[in-house]
This record gives structure tokens, sequence and C-alpha cells, in this order.
């Protein structure tokens, strides 16, 4: 393991021998480098005095706000039901006709008829809260913070008259055109493992999340990973050779690991080698993703699910920071490629970006320093800090900062 590294480079403290500690089973996050930041709190590390405030911050803001439910929305996704999750693709505008059909793609400009289906808004409230009050408890052992996250996943995910159905066949709705893609599925994928991550953590003895609660939420994901291993949208979405690609085979691989189908796990995790040689140069660049008008947003962002997928590989004995592909690609090529930007600004960004965000890389040379990368540890300081503040200590994985994934 490199816990070693992270301790040297963050000043973290393991407990000692003799204390007895729970480790939480979380899939993407190390689990053991929770344990490792909860006791560097507890001793009043001010490595990690900083982030604390800045979570707690975010935690007690997260207070005030949900649960939300798919059953809230005015009307129900054409061929579906108020359960049914639904949303429309964000990048599809009316043409200049009566009825505006056929819509239009704009790249990277989101139309704000979107908001039709305020699933999509609030299932990104929902992950990022459940995610945050969780973290929040595990580190304060503050109740109120584990009570109101299992609220909002009791809401969402497991009780009768608000659950949603496990399936995303309404997902990004082309009016008309369809009433639902298989490309919606990367609403989810994109984040949905921080929930993950966020029930396992509370797992760990929360007050008010029972046994009930943990039998319930792994049945409803062993439901919706057999949609999405085995459905047609499921199936085209993971064999989507760029960033839609890489985030729905990381989710099938973070699902498969927590409801403990080991087999689908290790097979889909063994696909990330494609992945790399396929989308990573040795440069370190990423065709796909500099192609678009969203440049640098869509590396990082496609660069995060590897990373991620990465520390899912580690729980099943697979090491994705030394593989080197046939042409010399790696993962650390594609930070090395990033850094300059990350440290610099746009000027040391050679392709097209319409909102560039410097903060858009932090959280991946963050993961590649955790990793044990050296250039990546040396500039870990001249990153710029995300709105809200920069928390990466205390939930040690990658994530999408730059969101554009918005419906305002």
């Amino acid at each position: 393991m490199r816990a070693p590294a992270f301790l040297y480079l963050y000043g973290l403290r393991r407990p000692s021998l003799n204390e007895k500690v729970v480790v939480p089973g979380t899939v993407v996050i190390d689990g053991q480098r929770l344990v490792d930041v909860k006791e560097g709190i507890r001793r009043k590390d001010p490595a990690c005095d900083s982030e604390l405030k800045h979570l707690v911050a975010q935690a007690d803001y997260w207070l005030t706000q949900g649960p939300w439910s798919v059953t809230t929305k005015a009307e129900a996704p054409p061929n579906g039901t108020l359960h049914d999750y639904a949303s429309q693709a964000p990048y599809w505008w009316p043409s200049n006709t009566t009825n505006g059909c056929p819509y239009i793609d704009i790249d990277g400009v989101v139309n704000p008829e979107v908001n039709k289906y305020p699933d999509h808004l609030n299932r990104g409230l929902m992950f990022n809260s459940s995610y945050i009050l969780s973290l929040a408890w595990y580190y304060t052992g503050h109740d109120q913070y584990a009570k109101h996250a299992g609220d909002i996943l009791r809401t969402w995910f497991l009780n009768p008259s608000t659950k949603m159905n496990p399936n995303l066949e309404h997902a990004q709705i082309i009016p008309c055109k369809n009433s639902g893609r298989s490309i919606g599925i990367i609403d989810f994928s994109q984040e949905y493992t921080d929930v993950i991550d966020a029930a396992a953590i509370l797992n760990t003895g929360a007050p008010g999340w029972t046994s009930d609660d943990v039998k319930g939420f792994k049945t409803w994901n062993s439901q919706f990973l057999t949609w999405l291993s085995q459905s047609d949208f499921g199936i085209e979405e993971a064999n989507a050779t760029n960033n839609h690609g890489t985030w729905a085979n990381m989710q099938i691989a973070a699902l498969a690991l927590f409801t403990g189908n080991h087999s689908l796990a290790l097979s889909t995790t063994k696909l990330a080698t494609t992945f790399i040689n396929g989308q990573i140069l040795k440069n370190g660049t990423q065709p796909q993703e500099v192609a678009r008008t969203r440049s640098f947003h869509y590396s990082n962002f496609n660069l995060a699910a590897l990373l991620r997928w990465a520390l899912i590989a580690e729980k099943l004995g697979i090491n994705l920071y030394k593989y080197k592909g046939p042409q010399g690609q790696t993962l650390f090529a594609a930070v090395d490629a990033i850094i300059p930007a990350a440290v610099n600004g746009q000027k040391d960004w050679p392709f097209e970006e319409l909102e560039f965000l410097r903060y858009a890389a932090t959280d991946n040379i963050h993961a590649a320093a955790n990793a044990g990368y050296a250039p990546a540890q040396k500039v870990v300081r001249k990153l710029q800090p995300p709105p809200g503040g920069d928390i990466f200590r205390l939930r040690p994985a990658p994530e999408q900062l730059d969101n554009i994934d918005v419906t305002s």
C-alpha cells in the first residue's frame, strides 16, 4: 500500500497497534486513509484542521437542505412513472421552427429547458449532501450529520412512496426524438460512487442508519447493477470509448465491489488498461477530450474517472498506476499533461476551453501525489483550491471540481 507516502506528504500518523478501529468498506476511497485522517484529527494535527473546518461548514449547510425525491417532479417522463429518474439532454436546443423540432446539439452550452425535470439537479444535491454529511459524521462524531445523511438516502432509494426505480431509462431525453438515451447514464456514473462510499461510511455504525437500511440499500444497488450491466442502454454506454465508457465501467466495478460481485468487479476493472491504451497518448494528451470546446474540463473529467478506477483496482489487487501501454501510455503521463496549466493557468493549455478553471485539475494532481508520483507531490502546494475549500485529505479520491453539468 502507499500509506507511508501519504502520511509523509500530509503529516498524518497511524493509530497505535493496540487501538481497535473499524475501517470503512469504501469502494473508491481507501478506507484506511479515512482512519488515518480521523486519527490525525483526534490528535489535533494542524494539517487536518483547515480542511475539517471547510467540511463542517459544508455539512452545516446541508443540514438545512433536502431530502429530495424523484417523485416531486410535476410530470412523469415519456413512457415512465414518477418513480423513474428523468433528465433532458443539456446541450440540445430547439431549432428555429414552430415547434422547435428537431433539436440541435450545441456542445458545451446548457439549454435552460433542462430544468423541466428537477431530478437532474436534485440528484446532484443528493449525491453531494449525503457524501459530505457522512464524512462530517465520521470525523466529528456529531449524530445530526449521520441522521440527515440517512434520511436523504432513505428518501431517494428506500422509502416506497418516494424511492427511485433502479434504472436510468429516461435520462438525457432529447425532445422530439426519444424518451431517454444510453448516454444519460453519465448523470449517475460521474458522481454516484460518492454515494456508495457515503453508505459504506454510515455502515460503520452511524446513528439512525439501521440494519434494514444497510440491507435495503445493498439490494437497490444490486438491482441497479443488473440494469447497468445487462440492459441495452447499460451495455451501449459501457462500450463507449470516450469519457462515457470510462465513467460507466468505473461505476460498474464500484457497484460490483460494493454488492459483493467480485467476479464482475474484477472482469470490469481489467478493462481499464484498454481505456488507458485508447484514450491517452504517450505525451499524456487525451485526443477525444481535447477535441471538445471544454477541453481542459473534459481532460480532467475523464482522468478523474481513470484515477478513481485505479483506487477501485487496488482493492482487487491490480495496480493501474504502474501500467504502461504499448505506445507508452500511462495515467501519470495524463497527469503530466495537466500540471502546467493547473499551476500556471490557461496560457499553458494549448487547446480550446470556453471557460478555463484552474482548480479543475486540483483533485487529479492530489490523487497522483497520493499515489506517490513525485512531480505531482512537488506542485500540490501551488494548486488552486475549489470554491468551498480544498478537502482532499478528508476524502482522498478525485472529484470533478468544475461541475458544468448544471441546470441553471
